[in-house]
């Protein structure tokens, strides 16, 4: 197969991976909306549950015995709404809240309400789906298998902007550091407001969620099209200013 100067000579598995990537992402956002707007009015009430554990399956789950009320973490569910078990609601919905109950602590006060239904997942939840479609988009227009994950990662750039950085060797540095100022605010913003009193705003986890997720897709798409098949062998990888791989 021929090379061409930014990595491989056709970009079959860098447009394949972030379209599905992009899929699963943008399928799940889409869901988040259509779910509530299409159930009846006030199916969903108010909730206020845990990340990483199912709160609202059935009525005899956590979250609809008043679980974690005196501690905070969750709340007397008959005063906010009346009890909700997503097991009862037809399969694409039950999939789209389980997922988000599994997934997010789907606190009311975090959350967007459509048609008196909460929404599966909380504001920046929303904005990291929505970022990770960018990322795997982004990469999928722009990106290149260039050997390592790192190369990959940067191909979304100009040659002719990535010049210093290679010349340099600055990759795996300006590879970290845009991660980090993708992940960083949500980071600062989240553990802010669970370590003091600081309470963030919803457009405030939306902006973040969205930079947290677009890194994150940007990344895993590079992560996944990142391979050795293609090349004789890493010195025959092109890079910008002239550069080549050399293995080890």
């Amino acid at each position: 197969m021929g090379l061409e100067r930014n990595g491989r000579g056709d970009r079959f598995r860098e447009i394949k991976v972030s379209k599905i990537l992009a899929c699963i992402g943008g399928g799940y956002l889409l869901l988040c909306f259509l779910s509530p707007l299409a159930m009846p009015e006030g199916t969903v009430p108010e909730l206020s549950g845990r990340a990483n554990a199912f709160d609202y399956s059935t009525e005899n789950s956590w979250g609809n015995t008043n679980g974690g009320a005196d501690d905070g973490m969750g709340h007397d569910q008959s005063e906010h709404g009346g009890f909700f078990a997503w097991s009862e609601l037809n399969p694409v919905f039950a999939f789209t809240y389980a997922f988000g109950d599994l997934n997010c602590h789907q606190k009311h006060e975090r959350s967007w309400t459509i048609n008196e239904n909460q929404m599966p997942v909380c504001v920046r939840d929303i904005g990291i789906f929505f970022g990770f479609v960018i990322g795997a988009a982004l990469f999928g227009s722009r990106g290149l298998n260039r050997w390592t994950i790192r190369d990959s990662f940067l191909s979304v750039f100009p040659d002719e902007a990535l010049e210093s950085t290679y010349t340099n060797d600055y990759r795996m540095r300006n590879m970290v550091v845009i991660i980090g100022l993708g992940i960083i605010p949500m980071a600062i913003d989240g553990f802010t407001q669970l370590g003091t009193d600081y309470e963030s705003t919803n457009p405030m986890r939306l902006v973040t969620g969205v930079l947290s997720g677009l890194v994150i897709g940007w990344f895993v798409s590079a992560a996944l099209c990142a391979r050795a098949s293609g090349f004789e062998d890493a010195s025959s990888v092109i890079l910008p200013g002239g550069t080549k791989l050399m293995q080890k």
